[in-house]
């Protein structure tokens, strides 16, 4: 079945992606060669500091010598990360031994930094200037506002409020795999789509940024150049103003595709507008693995496969109708249960039963996150032995045939049925047939010729 993938977990694995030209390109901004240092392994960090004052190249078994034995895996996975994002760049010599020595630009960077200490990729507008800015508690209710009408849209629910006009480029990042439309039809939620609700913030966030990405040289910008900006928006203060005129073009249509999201904000001033990040914006830098950008839980499940989901939240409601029946809802209280229909349905639209178990474990409401196991065990074999049950049985279509005028000809049209690959059953004693229905019209023209 297929499901949605994280192909980068962070930006650190999409930069590696990048042609070499344009990855070291990359190389020549301070925040770049940062924002990689951050997202190495302790080990890998390591080997950058040794090798930052070193000019010339180092045997790989000069670099294994200080290793124990039972370090050598991490030693090969933290050389694989460098030279995957050419940190360290790989030399072979006529005795064909292998040397690494850093890349020159992220090298030279690197000691900049270390000396002069880093800079803010700009300098956030005067209080004077700007009107005044929303709190850190304002922006965060603004950000997951934003989210999740951002999610409802995508769930086209009747529910959904339509008072947000999405760009064309978040309209095509929709399409691409989570929306699917047909000809004269309104667009429906794919497979896709419906795994991806399930996930968590960081992981959603990061899927549409990634599609994002990929969909960027159909807009004619260079995929490096969007890079390059995100990640130094991330170097941004929360909570700070930015003026909209230190952008460029691209710079700026990246900013307003990214207000739809709720990634930055954007104010408007008598003569200046400007753009303030939110949390959302700071965690563009941060692995889909750092747990600490994750929403404290809601939802309680019980023995009797009872739900209580406490939370106020339309897109709350809305996911757990994905494989759940909501029973009556309060205004900070949705009462559900889990049944075979409602977790048949969710199979029926590609949810698979480890999702769903897991957004339940992801989600748990803090008087039962920290008990083990935070689903009742019963719940969740149950659910996927409903899911097991299911495919055990695979459906289809076919076309029974009886009633033949005689033996030599049920035995033709068996033979016919045969040759095609169409047969799924047959009886000679009692002359029946089924065969699949893809074939029904060749089985109906070959025993009109054979009468």
């Amino acid at each position: 079945m297929p499901q949605v993938r994280i192909v980068a977990k962070n930006f650190m694995d999409m930069v590696a992606a990048l042609p070499t030209m344009r990855l070291d390109k990359l190389y020549e901004s301070i925040f770049i060669c940062e924002a990689v240092l951050r997202s190495l392994t302790p080990l890998a960090k390591k080997y950058v500091v040794q090798m930052l004052y070193v000019d010339f190249p180092v045997t790989s078994k000069s670099m294994e010598e200080g290793v124990l034995p039972e370090g050598l895996s991490k030693h090969r996975v933290a050389i694989e990360q460098l030279l995957h994002l050419r940190v360290f760049l790989e030399t072979t010599d006529r005795k064909k031994e292998t040397s690494y020595k850093m890349n020159p630009k992220f090298q030279s960077n690197m000691r900049k930094y270390l000396l002069h200490g880093g800079v803010l990729p700009r300098v956030s507008m005067p209080l004077g200037v700007t009107v005044r800015l929303p709190t850190l508690e304002d922006l965060e209710s603004y950000a997951q506002k934003q989210w999740e009408r951002f999610l409802l849209q995508l769930i086209n629910s009747a529910q959904a409020e339509r008072l947000l006009n999405f760009s064309s480029s978040m309209i095509r990042v929709f399409q691409r795999g989570l929306l699917s439309s047909r000809e004269n039809e309104d667009p429906r939620l794919t497979e896709n789509g419906f795994q991806f609700l399930l996930m968590d913030t960081n992981a959603q966030l990061w899927y549409i940024i990634r599609e994002y990405i990929t969909t960027s040289e159909d807009r004619g910008v260079d995929p490096a150049d969007l890079i390059s900006f995100l990640l130094e928006l991330s170097f941004h203060s929360l909570g700070e103003a930015y003026n909209m005129n230190s952008l460029t073009d691209v710079q700026s249509k990246a900013i307003k595709d990214l207000a739809d999201l709720g990634v930055v904000k954007l104010q408007q001033g008598r003569k200046e507008s400007w753009f303030i990040p939110t949390k959302l914006a700071t965690n563009l830098s941060v692995s889909l693995s750092d747990s600490s950008s994750r929403k404290q839980g809601f939802v309680v499940v019980e023995t009797n496969f009872r739900m209580y989901a406490y939370s106020t939240s339309k897109l709350h409601s809305e996911i757990l109708r994905l494989f759940s029946r909501i029973e009556y809802q309060l205004p900070n209280l949705i009462v559900g249960a889990i049944t075979k229909e409602s977790l048949y349905a969710a199979f029926e639209n590609g949810i698979t039963s480890d999702q769903i178990i897991s957004f339940l474990q992801q989600n748990a409401h803090p008087r039962v996150a920290e008990r083990l196991p935070t689903v009742p065990e019963n719940v969740t074999d149950q659910i996927r032995l409903w899911e097991t049950d299911r495919n055990r049985v695979e459906m289809t279509p076919s076309h029974f045939y009886e009633d033949f005028p005689s033996k030599e000809v049920f035995e033709t049209a068996s033979d016919f049925a045969r040759e095609v690959g169409g047969l799924l059953w047959e009886d000679s004693q009692k002359m029946r047939l089924i065969v699949r229905g893809e074939l029904h019209q060749q089985m109906r023209d070959f025993l009109r010729r054979s009468k």
